[in-house]
């Protein structure tokens, strides 16, 4: 499958991956950095979650 067709996350998976590597972010820092980044956006989702849902039961 070329990247032209990929799905939007291997898209940005494989640009992140470049972006890390190219400036050489040893793999400890940068495990830790996307354990925080996991953290921060799974909040933003439930927090979008929980908006829809209180959306949808106001109606």
């Amino acid at each position: 499958m070329s990247l032209e067709n990929a799905p939007p996350e291997v898209k940005l998976a494989v640009d992140l991956i470049m972006l890390l590597e190219e400036n050489k972010i040893e793999p400890r820092i940068v495990l830790a950095a996307l354990a925080m980044v996991r953290t921060d956006f799974e909040k933003k989702l439930s927090q979008e979650e929980s908006n829809a849902e209180s959306s949808t039961q106001g109606k």
